[in-house]
C-alpha cells in the first residue's frame, strides 16, 4: 500500500467516525431557545422532560429539536456508573454511559407519545450494536422513562412495531442522571449546516 493510499484510507474512516470533534462550520440558523437546567433539574412549570438514547446524540438531538412543541433538546450522557463524564471518558467504554437527549417540551403543544413515535422513526430499533456504522455500547438504543405514564407509552409503541415485525432490542429504563456534554456537541447539525448521516426518518408504524 502506497503512501497516497494509506492517507486515502484514514481520511475515509475517519468521515465515518461519530460525533467526532471536526472544525465546526460558520452556523447557518440560530441554536434551539435554552435556559441554564443543572443535572437532574426538575421541568419547569407547565414543561415535561423526555429522554432518549439513540446512537450519536447529534442526530437524535436534530431530529427531535424540529418538532413544533419542543423547546430544547440537550445532548449529553445517560444510565452509566461514572459522574460528570467526559466525551472521552464515554469513548473507554468503561462508564457505562449512552449518548443520550434530554428533551424539554410544551405537554400542551405536543404529547410525549409523539416524541417517543419519532424517536423509533429516526432510528433502527433493531440494531443491537450501535447505530448504522455507530458501533459501541455508548450507541445502544434506550428510552428513560420518568414516570410509569411514559413507560406505558414507550411499551405500547414497541408492542406496536413488533406486531409489524420488527424484532425490537430498544430497553426501557427508569431515568437517571443526566450529564450534560461539552459545548461543541450542542446544536452540532445547526451550527454546522450538515446533515445526520445515520439517522434518516422511516415510516415505521405505517401511518407516515
Amino acid at each position: 500500500m502506497t503512501h497516497l493510499t494509506r492517507i486515502t484510507t484514514l481520511l475515509a474512516a475517519l468521515s465515518l467516525a461519530a460525533c467526532s470533534t471536526a472544525t465546526v462550520d460558520k452556523p447557518t440558523q440560530d441554536p434551539a431557545p435554552s435556559v441554564e437546567l443543572v443535572r437532574g433539574a426538575e421541568a419547569p412549570e407547565g414543561q415535561a422532560f423526555a429522554y432518549f438514547a439513540g446512537g450519536c446524540f447529534w442526530g437524535v438531538e436534530y431530529h427531535l429539536e424540529n418538532i413544533e412543541g419542543v423547546l430544547d433538546v440537550e445532548s449529553g450522557f445517560m444510565g452509566g456508573h461514572k459522574d460528570n463524564p467526559s466525551y472521552e471518558d464515554v469513548l473507554t467504554h468503561t462508564t457505562g454511559h449512552l449518548e443520550a437527549v434530554r428533551v424539554r417540551y410544551d405537554p400542551s403543544r405536543v404529547t410525549y407519545r409523539a416524541l417517543a413515535k419519532r424517536f423509533f422513526e429516526i432510528h433502527d430499533p433493531t440494531q443491537t450494536n450501535g447505530q448504522g456504522p455507530d458501533v459501541g455500547d455508548q450507541y445502544l438504543s434506550a428510552v428513560f422513562v420518568v414516570d410509569d405514564d411514559q413507560r406505558q407509552v414507550t411499551q405500547s409503541l414497541i408492542g406496536e412495531l413488533e406486531k409489524r415485525g420488527y424484532d425490537v432490542a430498544t430497553s426501557v429504563r427508569s431515568v437517571a442522571t443526566f450529564w450534560k456534554a461539552e459545548g461543541y456537541h450542542q446544536d452540532y447539525y445547526a451550527r454546522t449546516g450538515k446533515k445526520p448521516y445515520c439517522h434518516i426518518p422511516v415510516d415505521r408504524f405505517g401511518d407516515g
